[in-house]
C-alpha cells in the first residue's frame, strides 16, 4: 500500500493540528496503521496505532490523552489529531502500515512507509 502523509507545519505550544494519511494501492482494511515520530538527532518511535476497522487504538504515554488516531476506511484515510502541542512533540510524523494489530507498536514489521511530514512546535 501506498502511503502519503500531509497536514504538519509550524505551531505553537498549546495549539492543535491534524495529520492526514492518504492511502492506495491495497485494501487498506487488510492492515492495521500507526503513526510514528522522529525528533532531530533521535530514533523514530511509535505515536499511535488503530486496528483495521478502528476498534482497537493504543498510544505511546507521551501522546496518550493529547492525541486522538482515527480511520475513514471509505475514503482510505488515517488521521491523527493532536491537541495541546509541546516543543517536545516536534518531529517529522510518518504513517504506516502493518499486517496485524499485534505488531501494531512494532517498528520493524511494518512493511509500507508514507514519506513524512514535519510538525515544529515554538514555545
Amino acid at each position: 500500500v501506498q502511503l502519503q502523509a500531509s497536514g504538519g507545519g509550524p505551531v505553537q505550544a498549546g495549539g492543535s493540528l491534524r495529520l492526514s494519511c492518504a492511502a492506495s494501492g491495497r485494501t487498506v482494511t487488510d492492515y492495521s496503521m500507526g503513526w510514528f515520530r522522529q525528533a532531530p538527532g533521535k530514533e523514530r518511535k511509535f505515536v499511535a496505532g488503530i486496528s483495521e476497522f478502528g476498534e482497537l487504538t493504543i498510544y505511546a504515554d507521551s501522546v496518550r490523552g493529547r492525541f486522538t488516531i482515527s480511520r475513514d476506511n471509505a475514503n482510505n484515510k488515517l488521521y491523527l489529531q493532536m491537541n495541546t502541542l509541546k516543543p517536545e512533540d516536534t518531529a517529522v510524523y510518518y504513517c504506516a502500515a502493518v499486517s496485524g494489530w499485534r505488531w501494531v507498536k512494532v517498528q520493524s514489521r511494518y512493511r509500507d512507509w508514507g514519506q513524512g511530514t514535519l510538525v515544529t512546535v515554538s514555545s
